[in-house]
C-alpha cells in the first residue's frame, strides 16, 4: 500500500484549507498553483497563489519543498533523522516610494509574524521611458524550521495570519 510522504500530506492539507477559503468562505481568489518534481536535483515543491477577493493588488504565495535528503530520510526511515518540509511565504506588491513603503511593510509584518522569522524584500522594476518607476516588492517570510504532520493543526491560524498580512499590505 502507498504511504504518502510528509510533503504529500502537508500539500493536501494546505491546499484543502486554501480552497475552502476560496470556494466556501469566498475570502480569497486563487490565481495560480504548481506541483512540481524537479528531476535534476530530485526535489518536490508545491505552491499556491491567491489574493483577497475584494483587494486584488497584493498576491500571497505559500510554498512547501522537500529535498531528496528529506524524502530519502522519510522513505528509508533513516535513524536519527527528523524529515520534514521547508516552507516559504511570499507576497507580491507594487510600490512607488521605496524608502517609506519598505520600512512600513517591514514594521507591519514584524507585528504579525514572529520576530525571529527573517523577512526579506526584493525590489525590481521594468524601465518604461518617460514613466515614473513602479517597483515590484517581493516580500518573503522564511520559516527557520522544518514542518511536518505535527504542524497540521496550525494551518488554520497560519492562513489567518496570511489573510491579515494581505489586508495590511493592501493598505500600505
Amino acid at each position: 500500500m502507498y504511504d504518502p510522504t510528509i510533503f504529500e500530506n502537508l500539500k493536501v492539507a494546505i491546499e484543502n484549507q486554501v480552497y475552502d477559503l476560496d470556494n466556501i468562505d469566498r475570502k480569497i481568489a486563487i490565481t495560480n498553483r504548481f506541483d512540481r518534481m524537479d528531476f535534476s536535483i530530485i526535489k518536490r515543491d508545491f505552491g499556491i497563489q491567491f489574493t483577497l477577493v475584494d483587494q486584488q493588488d497584493v498576491k500571497a504565495e505559500i510554498i512547501i519543498e522537500a529535498s531528496i535528503e528529506e524524502l530519502a530520510a522519510e522513505i528509508l526511515e533513516q535513524p536519527g533523522k527528523s524529515p520534514g518540509c521547508s516552507m516559504y511565504l511570499r507576497f507580491y506588491k507594487r510600490i512607488q516610494n521605496v524608502t517609506n513603503q519598505c520600512k512600513e511593510i517591514e514594521e507591519s509584518l514584524n507585528k504579525i509574524w514572529e520576530p525571529d522569522l527573517p523577512i526579506t524584500q526584493a525590489l525590481s522594476f521594468v524601465y518604461v521611458k518617460d514613466s515614473p518607476p513602479s517597483y515590484l516588492d517581493i516580500i518573503e517570510v522564511a520559516f527557520n524550521h522544518k514542518i511536518n504532520e505535527e504542524h497540521m493543526g496550525d494551518i488554520k491560524d497560519f492562513l489567518e495570519h496570511v489573510i491579515s498580512t494581505l489586508e495590511v499590505l493592501n493598505g500600505i
